[in-house]
């Protein structure tokens, strides 16, 4: 048994891609599989596993295995690789795709040049921010969590959540430490206001059009680059006050540009990078088979 792979990032927030079309996968555990590829020691290495697959009501469906073999709605980095893969590849020749997630259905456009993807700019949809949208603990359950304290530990967090088909929670400092990403961003995903676990923002505002962020992903750590979570961020900053319709968020592995108007969607532009392709040794799919 073999299995084709194709390794792709957006910003360092890199998948391991698989085609699902064209390759059966009824053999193997998903959660497993994404356990055993994504490792980066014994495995491929990724941030999670991709899959391309068909939709009877879309052009594709984007299903996503993190590290710790949990499903996830969506990923804004990777849409735009999954956007560039079928393009290049000829699974497709439109320019604006109707992908079908967890998170319900995205919307990105490509800008082509030579038959190449250079750049994705993706219909996030709009935000929810509803406490049972999150989803969070207390009450009121339709009203928003804005500016709301959360005590982790021996430190009170000040906190906007935010959804992006996934859950988010937007912590604004003066200045990032690893302290806070590495230290209290797994106690934060974890924290028992979360029924279904959170990502976590850490935010620093540099202008009305300008911010810096580090995220701590559920399911996989601290990555380079979370475009939900940017966008999550950016609606969260506007929302407070801190800044205006279209922001530059900066993060490790480069920078997003996000554009929200209240009510209406948020759009995420930005990259996508393909590293290599290969096939997967059967010794290491042994350990995922179903």
């Amino acid at each position: 048994m073999t299995l084709q792979f194709t390794k792709m990032h957006g910003l360092g927030n890199d998948y391991i891609y698989i085609d699902a079309i064209s390759q059966d996968l009824s053999g193997y555990d998903l959660e497993k599989l994404a356990v055993v590829l994504s490792d980066r020691h014994f495995g491929i290495g990724g941030d999670g596993i991709i899959l391309i697959a068909p939709s009877q009501h879309h052009d594709f469906t984007m299903r996503i295995f993190n590290p710790d073999g949990s499903e996830a709605e969506m990923c804004g980095n990777g849409i735009r690789a999954f956007a560039k893969y079928v393009y290049e590849r000829g699974l497709t020749d439109k320019v604006t795709l109707s992908i079908e997630t967890g998170a319900g259905t995205i919307r990105p456009s490509l800008q082509v040049q030579e038959g190449v993807v250079s750049l994705v700019r993706v219909d996030m949809g709009p935000p929810r921010l509803k406490r049972s949208e999150i989803p969070m603990a207390g009450e009121p359950a339709d009203g928003p969590v804005s500016g709301e304290q959360l005590t982790v530990g021996d430190e009170t967090f000040v906190i906007t959540c935010v959804s992006m088909g996934n859950p988010h929670c937007v912590v604004f400092v003066d200045e990032i430490t690893d302290e806070l990403v590495l230290g209290y961003g797994p106690q934060i995903e974890n924290h028992s206001a979360f029924p279904r676990r959170i990502n976590v923002e850490f935010v620093q505002i540099l202008g009305a059009h300008e911010a810096r962020m580090r995220v701590w992903e559920r399911g996989t750590g601290e990555t380079l680059a979370c475009g939900t979570g940017a966008s999550a961020g950016t609606v969260a900053a506007i929302l407070n006050g801190h800044c205006t319709e279209a922001v530059t968020m900066h993060l490790l592995g480069g920078d997003l540009g996000i554009e929200w108007r209240e009510g209406e969607s948020v759009f995420l532009t930005g990259p996508a990078a393909e590293t290599f392709s290969g096939t997967v040794h059967p010794s290491l799919l042994r350990q995922a088979e179903a």
